[in-house]
């Protein structure tokens, strides 16, 4: 997740490159003039280089299978990144903070040679303001004492944050909103907590209690309880994306863009614009590990049970970066709270704070819509929300500049809860193996890095096979 440090202390041999085409039709068949030089023959093809395409790629290497890496951006990682301060050349991770405790991340990391630390934080005390006003609210988080009860209600539901495998009928409860959920079993202290962990979910209270569940489920209130989150000991958690894109080597095509996947014959192939031209993927299988929104497949060979339920997904927005600023007590954390709400959650969109980062003047700042929004209303909006502390005289804030900014948008796709109750992701997930195609991401397991491996620990199988 996406949290701060401070608040996350709070809450606490490959196959021969050949192999793939023996049974698949001829480059030239596929897509006239691309010549067989410019032909990339791999068991799989994964669509997406974040948190879930790069881990499956490196364990089809385990498994003795060869795969490529399509990814857009100029990087593997997704919503992991890393600022580099040049003043200073300290680090600051804005994305994804931390990992569970598990011995998968340990062996994930292990392999590349990235120790790992338990979670530490810059600063001390949090101040609990409105944004909206830039005023001081009197508030005391509550002590989380439902959260053991809290783990034990959704255990019942097995791993739904690992794969989202719901019972059939689906339980009303996990389709009616979260708010329900907290109010009929008394749960109401772990709200707050909920909230600043799950950032980039939106308005948790109204949507269906599935997705808090899911976001907030058994591996992340384990870690909590044990106070056991881990994070890298350089404090630089792209250091995991940036050895794996050395190992994969020339099986990572960065600034590439899939123009057309056909699934209509015996495998896959994949037509890729890449920086040193057109390449044609041929491939046994196909990966698709990016948001599974219909704008993704733009060029695939969707078929109507496919579109269908893609089409259904709704996106939520998550937003973050670092500002520079000047006229905060050091080591200060500021919370969006408001003083005339359930539980005291800011509406949003808005901040959700900001936190030290351990480099002098550099704060790590979080912005959450229900949502996507232009990217330039976040960035007035974040420098608006700032400065407001000042002209309220809570603080003599000053806002010089936002360092870096980044939008992590799509984030938390989510269905209505009428598709819940419907069977929607009984269908989804029997997507996986559909037209030679597999599916691994946050929408499918859970915006948590950790479960998202878990996740697609259990797909491999089928995806070497």
């Amino acid at each position: 997740m996406g949290l701060t440090r401070k608040r996350m202390l709070t809450l606490m041999g490959a196959a021969a490159a050949g192999s793939a085409a023996a049974s698949l039709p001829s480059p030239a068949a596929a897509a006239p003039g691309i010549a067989d030089a410019h032909v990339l023959r791999r068991d799989v093809c994964v669509i997406g280089g974040g948190s879930a395409g790069t881990y499956v790629a490196v364990r089809l290497g385990d498994l003795g299978r060869s795969a490529i890496v399509v990814e857009a951006k100029d990087r593997l990682g997704g919503h992991t990144e890393t600022y580099h301060d040049p003043a200073t050349g300290g680090t600051v991770d804005i994305g994804v903070i931390v990992f569970e405790d598990d011995p998968l991340v340990h062996r994930h990391f292990g392999r590349f040679g990235i120790e790992l630390t338990g979670l530490g934080g810059f600063g001390g005390d949090t101040a609990y303001v409105d944004f909206r006003t830039g005023r001081p609210v009197g508030y005391t988080p509550p002590a989380p004492t439902a959260l053991g009860a809290y783990h034990d209600l959704i255990s019942r539901y097995g791993p739904i944050d690992t794969v989202i495998d719901l019972p059939d009928p689906v339980p009303p409860e996990l389709v009616a909103p979260f708010a329900d959920f907290v109010q009929k079993h008394d749960l109401g202290s772990v709200v707050p907590l909920v909230f600043n962990y799950g950032q980039g979910i939106g308005d948790i209270l109204r949507l269906p209690a599935l997705y808090s569940i899911n976001t907030f489920g058994q591996g992340v209130v384990r870690n909590i309880m044990a106070r056991s989150f881990l994070t890298t000991a350089a404090h630089d958690n792209s250091l995991l994306y940036e050895r794996a894109t050395a190992h994969l080597g020339d099986d990572v095509l960065l600034e590439s863009h899939v123009l057309r996947v056909d699934r209509s014959g015996r495998g896959v192939r994949v037509l890729v614009a890449t920086p040193d031209g057109l390449r044609l993927i041929v491939a046994r299988k196909l990966v698709v590990a990016c948001p599974p929104l219909l704008r993704t497949f733009a060029g695939f060979d969707l078929d109507a049970a496919e579109r269908s339920i893609f089409g259904q997904f709704i996106s939520g927005a998550y937003y973050t970066g670092v500002v520079r600023l000047s006229g905060l007590p050091e080591g200060l954390s500021l919370e969006n709270v408001a003083p005339h709400t359930p539980y005291h959650l800011p509406p949003l969109p808005g901040l959700y704070g900001l936190s030290p980062t351990g480099i002098p003047g550099l704060y790590n700042v979080k912005y959450g819509s229900p949502s996507p929004l232009p990217e330039a209303r976040v960035r007035r909006d974040i420098r608006v929300e700032i400065e407001r502390l000042a002209r309220a005289g809570t603080y003599p804030v000053r806002f010089e500049d936002l360092e870096v900014f980044s939008s992590h948008t799509p984030f938390e796709l989510h269905v209505s809860p009428e598709a819940i109750a419907g069977g929607f992701y009984r269908r989804l997930n029997a997507l996986q193996g559909h037209n030679d195609t597999y599916y691994s991401s946050a929408a499918f397991h859970s915006h948590n890095s950790t479960r998202i491996w878990a996740g697609a620990e259990t797909l491999l199988p089928s995806i070497a096979a």
